[in-house]
């Protein structure tokens, strides 16, 4: 995708705006913030940032329902602030990434206010407009039995135009229907509208489902959530799309993009990041290796399985060999704190330590979410009113029609993404140094002892671990260009693998458990003739050709 492969050696740090730091004491954070902590920004090793939708939006999805493609919320400042942040951010060297939302807009953006207000009107067919059926005894029915991501029945009806509209996410984010030519111009326009104000690039949200299936067929047997996933989800189209922007737009441009796609496997994410004259996305975000705790959603839950998380990870290391090139992450806006659902409150700097190791050393692009680096974990709100999210509210809803009011919440407290939405925690000051005012969202109240200004001149913080790391990763090419292999992957608790560039090699191994365990090296390591390079304790040594691991242990070793 982009002229040189200068996306391959950087590191992003994602920045989700309204938590992040607040810059005028209205509450909420804004890139008066954002501009305020460039330099912290800098300072971790990062070379890009990633910005959650900055756009004015209604925030019936928190910004990713978009009413304005070409302006900042209000919320967040205005275009001439934006622009300052662009040039602060390009002076230190830091790349800005967009987030780019067009499988669906808000449905108070223009184009939708105008399809809805006749059959006839040029923009109707910006969006999925289809009359209903009629069912047993004349009930009239949606357009198919297709349910949402997020609230229901994926159609809502419009009485004045007797039709439904369709919405895979919330009921106020209609569906784009890019079917039509007239909307993949509006998507050309506005990627050169950020393009040539000087942005490097995007993020693009569920972009695998901007096509759907002809006739929009019903889906059976049929799910309360994503029923009828199979009829637009990586339609063949959607490559034609994206290829199209590719070629009239970004291709002229040096740029980089990735995708974001449910539900992908590392082989359907080849059709997308294959290097070469189809390649229509640098890098594919997956989300099976977030599914070692649960099946599919976040409300099915389930313990915790290494070895599920390992052939996750493993699996798109080896199938994009050569081929592609991964993105790397453990935490964003739609998860739980990662340290609260893979590794430890108990031991959360050690399995803190760990946990970025094990995903950072791997082969790709490391993504990096704001609070991650300084271990920020889980906010377990006490009522279920307290949660402000719609994805949370539709959770919630479904979990309640076969669990107690008790079991629902304790589901939305270890589940919810509003985990990670908890304001940054810059010191121990009222509301953790977010704001001078009063916080749109609840602050963890473990801000007094988990903040960066408490990490900052810690050497052995996890803030500072993550530079260190960061560092050590842009300065060895095993990291970098290196193979992937894995050891002992049906083990229970050790993820090991190592990396190999030529004569260079890099050893990585981690534990996920808080129990002590015997190690022992594979049979063709000799750890006596490797050298520690990183490690998440004071002191470390082997007994023979291993060690008795403590909680949560991470050991890097190098070998030339």
């Amino acid at each position: 995708m982009a002229f040189t492969p200068w996306y391959k050696d950087m590191a992003v740090y994602h920045i989700w705006p309204r938590s992040f730091c607040d810059g005028n004491g209205d509450g909420i954070g804004d890139l008066w913030g954002v501009l305020s902590k460039l330099d912290y920004i800098k300072s971790l090793g990062v070379d890009a940032i990633w910005f959650s939708p900055l756009y004015p939006s209604p925030n019936a999805d928190w910004g990713y329902d978009i009413s304005d493609y070409m302006d900042i919320h209000p919320d967040f400042g205005n275009l001439e602030v934006f622009r300052q942040v662009l040039d602060e951010a390009h002076r230190r060297g830091l790349r800005v990434f967009m987030d780019l939302v067009v499988n669906h807009s808000s449905d108070e953006h223009p184009w939708f206010v105008e399809s809805r207000k006749s059959k006839d009107n040029p923009y109707h067919d910006y969006y999925y407009w289809r009359p209903g059926r009629i069912g047993p005894g004349g009930k009239k029915l949606p357009p198919n039995n297709w349910t949402s991501v997020f609230e229901g029945d994926a159609w809502e009806y419009d009485s004045q135009l007797d039709e439904y509209y369709l919405h895979l996410f919330a009921k106020k984010q209609p569906d784009l229907n890019m079917d039509n030519p007239k909307v993949r111009e509006e998507v050309k326009r506005i990627l050169r509208f950020w393009l040539d104000m000087g942005v490097d690039g995007f993020r693009e949200d569920v972009i695998t489902f901007i096509s759907k299936a002809p006739g929009l067929p019903n889906a059976y047997p049929r799910l309360p959530v994503a029923n009828g996933l199979r009829y637009y989800s990586n339609r063949p189209q959607a490559h034609d799309y994206l290829k199209e922007f590719k070629r009239d737009v970004l291709s002229r441009y040096d740029c980089f993009v990735v995708g974001e796609s449910p539900m992908t496997d590392a082989a359907t994410a080849l059709r997308y990041v294959t290097e070469g004259p189809e390649q229509v996305l640098d890098e594919m975000i997956a989300f099976s290796h977030m599914e070692a705790d649960c099946f599919m959603t976040d409300f099915i839950r389930r313990p915790f399985n290494l070895v599920k998380m390992k052939k996750a990870f493993s699996s798109w290391q080896h199938k994009l060999a050569g081929k592609g090139w991964n993105a790397l992450y453990i935490e964003n806006h739609d998860h739980a704190r990662v340290i609260s659902r893979y590794g430890s409150e108990k031991y959360r700097v050690e399995s803190g330590k760990m946990l970025a190791a094990m995903y950072m050393l791997q082969k790709g692009t490391p993504f990096i979410y704001q609070g991650q680096e300084i271990g920020m974990v889980n906010n377990p709100l006490p009522e279920l009113e307290m949660y402000k999210d719609v994805q949370t509210f539709n959770t919630a809803r479904i979990a309640s029609k076969i669990m107690p009011k008790k079991k629902v919440l304790e589901l939305i407290q270890a589940t919810s993404r509003e985990n990670a939405r908890t304001p940054m925690q810059w010191d121990d000051s009222e509301n953790a140094g977010f704001t001078t005012g009063r916080p749109w969202f609840f602050v963890n109240g473990n801000y007094h002892d988990i903040n960066v200004k408490a990490q900052e001149d810690d050497p052995n913080s996890l803030l500072n671990f993550y530079r260190r790391l960061l560092s050590f990763r842009k300065n060895n090419a095993a990291i970098l260009r290196g193979e992937y292999r894995e050891y002992i992957p049906a083990d229970k608790n050790f993820y090991v693998y190592e990396r190999r560039h030529f004569e260079k090699r890099v050893l990585v191994i981690c534990s996920f458990t808080a129990e002590q365990l015997r190690f022992n090296a594979p049979e063709d390591i000799d750890l006596s003739q490797w050298e520690l390079a990183l490690t998440n304790y004071d002191y470390s040594f082997t007994i023979g050709n291993g060690f008795t691991s403590r909680p949560y242990e991470l050991r890097v070793y190098t070998m030339n």
